[in-house]
């Protein structure tokens, strides 16, 4: 096996494909984003990577604050939808058949039909290139109950969820481990031994008779 030499490029794949929505419930827009993730634990921080010519980057400068709303299979036509079209020329909600529902801690709506909407504060703007990134804080997130157990544990594998890899959209596949399974130990599986307890003496006697 031998190694191609590329030019320097973004081939970390695959990654999330989110719709980030932004403005207000009077004037509002979402707009598709690859370039997103986890920057830090506590505070909870992420981030989005926008084109500066792109209608949301205005929005979200001014603003300071946007949400970031997680894609699932049913989700994925819209999902795509939004990242070719602009919001300059038409209500991507309206044309999506998305419900806008204003967040809890930020003005900016949420997608009501995503399973996962997180709330974020920008924090710092930071020109990186062809795109500028917007550092953020959570500060509150919102999922829906129907991925709930009865323990209150969420699973957002049973949304269907999608990931964006090399210019085409897909669903996960079967799940392969757990954090930590790769060092943790095998349970030993115990074997119980029983031992039939000895007949009396009187059911011995009266089995030589």
């Amino acid at each position: 096996m031998g190694k191609d030499i590329w030019k320097p490029g973004t081939v970390i794949y695959p990654v999330p494909a989110v719709m980030v929505s932004c403005g207000t419930m009077e004037e509002k827009n979402i707009i598709t984003v690859a370039w997103t993730g986890t920057v830090n634990s506590d505070p909870a921080m992420t981030y989005v990577s926008i084109r500066p010519s792109r209608h949301s980057y205005q929005i979200i400068k001014e603003r300071g604050e946007f949400v970031i709303n997680l894609v699932t299979e049913k989700l994925a036509y819209a999902c795509d939808y939004c990242g070719v079209k602009s919001g300059r020329d038409i209500d991507k909600f309206a044309e999506m058949k998305l419900t806008a529902k204003k967040g809890e801690k930020v003005d900016a709506p949420i997608i009501y039909e995503s399973p996962v909407n997180i709330e974020c504060k920008v924090k710092e703007i930071i020109p990186l290139g062809t795109h500028h990134m917007f550092l953020a804080e959570v500060v509150s997130v919102q999922v829906s109950d129907e991925y709930l157990d009865e323990t209150g544990k969420f699973h957002f594998d049973k949304a269907k969820p999608i990931c964006y890899s090399h210019g085409a959209y897909y669903g996960l596949g079967k799940k392969l481990g757990t954090f930590g399974y790769s060092v943790k130990k095998k349970e030993d599986k115990k074997v119980v031994k029983t031992t039939k307890k000895p007949a009396s003496s009187k059911k011995r006697a009266k089995k030589k008779k």
